[in-house]
């Protein structure tokens, strides 16, 4: 493989080649690092990279240690034949067949030197592309067809491990590369021939370890997860002496996953779900005497839900320990969840149509059913209907609520969903799930009128104040724009009203979990997403206080929590709004170092469960440049001796020049 140019062959290029041209301009080259950006093409591009769980590894690393160079080649059928090692230019209609392939055919495989999935190109061909499987996260279901398939256009390319760098381009960058094969073909691959360097090194590749408790252990990954988000409305007053009212329980998930690591946008599953639920938020808390329903209202967003549902698991957990993260709650009162799932595609044939996936007690299940029928009747000629869903479904799709009926099969639960047999998102868990794959936005008000019959208990109903719930659109909207795009992205003003986020575009990966699960109030390294979802929250939920105080972080008072803290218009309002630390129940972080933990009796899916990790890494990039012959290498080498030499006896000959002349003189 060719190597880079040492620095001191790079100055003695800079003295050969003292001009270049950028763009049909002339321009100087005045140091080094005017050279090499000269030389290489840094690309934009986004990696898969290595997880490991208790079984094995999947996703992708360079074979060792160091990078991985090698001429670019245009892949133009799955079934080309690879005549030494080559970095491929992968079209991305392609590439479910090109990775089946890999998995198949070792002898294929080992000249594959690395992967650049052009990201570009006729879309519409693609009938569907969902690197997931076709039954994810099937072995948490409960019930016993784990072969059913819900996601038709899986692949499970995703859950293999490839021991190559994968990196999908940029536009901009797929056309570099493309620029750059067209020559490699222009001249049958002879030299000067364009190369591209690929730096994929994982810590657990060169470590050796390959699971996730070898790898805890050597310190060479981090487990998958984050900070999830749960808040009651009205407030919880935790010092009342009144019986507790049965909980609704209303969830969403805030983290989705794709082949490539920073590309996990989820715009239908699940962040539909997520902005249907907070626009309902909103609704509901403009609804005057909450405190009279008959259910207390709770609404949790989980994090870590595509890595093992970490998020519902862990929050149920905390809730049998009746840890400080869920101070208020009785898990025992739990008594309906609903959950907003993949519902950005309901819009069709001119009406637009949810289906309601429901599971447990039959009388529980009516009455949800007949809530949400009410609810769609309250709209009238807006045209949004619930449907139960098929009764041939083994159960429940891929969702949340399989934490609670695992846990307690006796809950009464449904799942909102825009498909009825199988998901109507072709790009489930990939990175173009994007704000194009989704069409509806009407489901929030639907969710807000039905979670309003649901918890009021009322009986007439107050279809007055049924009637007045209404959902705010522009916000919805400002929404998808804040947290499905990178323009205004995290940037909008809703969300910088309550935080500072470290990045415009947003990416909905779920994360690693750096150390001790801190705090719940204020935890180290929630990410932009849960920072602002719980600001969100906390202020849609909170009760007018008297006298309004500003803060910086902490409140006076217990019952209080400090929402904007990251601006300067921090504020005390009175919200039962806490974070919950989401990772894998069979982890404990003990003397600065976490441990795989035996499986629990009581935990019904930690025998099932994979314990996701992340391998470190130390930079992860790639570039492409051209590099000529080694004869031509070398006569560059023997110029640049020759130079410096010719240059060193000039200089003596004129130092001494001068010195014998000084001296006459």
């Amino acid at each position: 493989m060719a190597k880079s140019p040492p620095p001191m062959l790079l100055s003695i290029l800079l003295f050969l080649i003292p001009t270049h041209r950028v763009n049909g301009e002339s321009s100087t080259l005045e140091s080094v690092p005017d050279l090499e950006k000269a030389m290489y093409l840094n690309l934009e591009a986004y990696a898969c990279v290595r997880l490991l769980n208790l079984s094995g590894e999947i996703g992708c690393s360079n074979p060792g240690r160091g990078k991985v160079v090698a001429p670019i080649s245009r892949l133009k059928d799955a079934q080309d034949q690879l005549a030494g090692a080559r970095a491929l230019l992968v079209p991305l209609a392609e590439m479910r067949s090109f990775f089946h392939r890999v998995s198949n055919d070792p002898h294929f495989a080992k000249n594959i030197a690395g992967v650049l999935v052009d990201s570009t190109g006729p879309q519409k061909i693609l009938a569907g592309f969902s690197p997931a499987e076709k039954f994810p996260q099937a072995e948490f279901a409960p019930y016993r067809d784990l072969s059913y398939g819900w996601n038709l256009a899986g692949s499970g390319i995703m859950r293999n491990h490839y021991n190559f760098p994968v990196f999908l381009l940029s536009e901009e960058s797929t056309s570099m590369v493309q620029e750059t094969v067209a020559t490699n073909e222009k001249s049958k691959n002879a030299y000067p021939v364009g190369v591209a360097e690929f730096d994929l090194a994982m810590q657990t590749t060169n470590a050796g370890t390959r699971d996730s408790e070898s790898c805890l252990r050597e310190r060479t990954c981090l487990p998958l997860g984050g900070y999830s988000v749960w808040s009651s409305l009205p407030p919880i007053n935790v010092s009342s002496l009144e019986s507790p009212k049965p909980i609704l329980m209303v969830l969403a998930s805030q983290d989705s996953a794709s082949f490539f690591r920073d590309k996990s946008l989820g715009a239908d599953s699940p962040l539909s779900g997520l902005i249907a639920m907070l626009a309902a938020v909103d609704a509901l808390s403009h609804v005057d005497g909450l405190d009279e329903f008959k259910k207390q209202i709770v609404f949790a967003v989980f994090t870590g839900e595509a890595w093992g549902y970490l998020g519902s698991r862990r929050f149920l957990h905390e809730l049998d320990l009746s840890a400080d993260a869920v101070n208020g709650l009785n898990g025992t009162m739990i008594e309906q969840v609903l959950e907003m799932g993949s519902v950005g595609k309901g819009f069709g044939q001119g009406a637009t149509t949810f289906y309601a996936h429901l599971q447990g007690d039959s009388s529980a299940r009516k009455e949800i059913l007949s809530a949400f029928q009410t609810a769609s009747n309250s709209l009238g000629s807006d045209n949004v209907n619930v449907k139960a869903a098929d009764e041939s479904n083994p159960g429940v799709p891929p969702s949340s609520i399989m934490s609670f009926l695992r846990k307690n099969s006796s809950v009464s639960g449904v799942v909102l969903e825009d498909f009825d047999t199988s998901f109507a998102n072709k790009f489930y868990h990939s990175h173009l799930d994007n704000p194009s794959n989704i069409n509806s936005s009407s489901v929030a008000v639907l969710v807000a009128r039905a979670i309003y019959v649901m918890a009021s208990g009322r009986s007439p109903l107050d279809l007055m104040t049924l009637n007045s719930i209404k959902v705010n659109v522009s916000m919805v909207e400002e929404l998808v724009g804040c947290l499905l795009t990178c323009d205004p992205g995290l940037s909008c003003d809703i969300v910088k009203n309550f935080i500072s986020p470290s990045s415009s575009c947003p990416n909905h990966y779920v994360g690693v979990f750096l150390d001790s699960p801190s705090d719940t109030e204020h935890p180290q390294y929630a990410t932009d997403t849960s920072r602002f979802v719980w600001n969100f929250l906390a202020e849609k939920t909170s009760t007018p206080k008297n006298n309004l105080s500003s803060c910086t972080g902490e409140c006076s008072n217990s019952y209080e929590v400090c929402i904007g803290a990251e601006t300067n218009g921090g504020r005390c309002v009175i919200s039962t709004t806490r974070y919950i630390p989401a990772y894998s129940t069979r982890l404990k972080f003990e003397d600065g170092s976490w441990h795989v933990m035996p499986v629990d009796a009581s935990d019904s899916m930690g025998a099932v469960d994979p314990v996701w990790t992340e391998s470190f890494w130390d930079t992860i990039g790639v570039r492409v440049y051209t590099v000529q012959s080694s004869s031509y290498d070398r006569l560059i080498l023997v110029a640049g001796v020759i130079l410096t030499v010719s240059s060193y006896i000039a200089a003596t000959y004129i130092r001494n020049y001068l010195s014998k002349a000084l001296k006459r003189d």
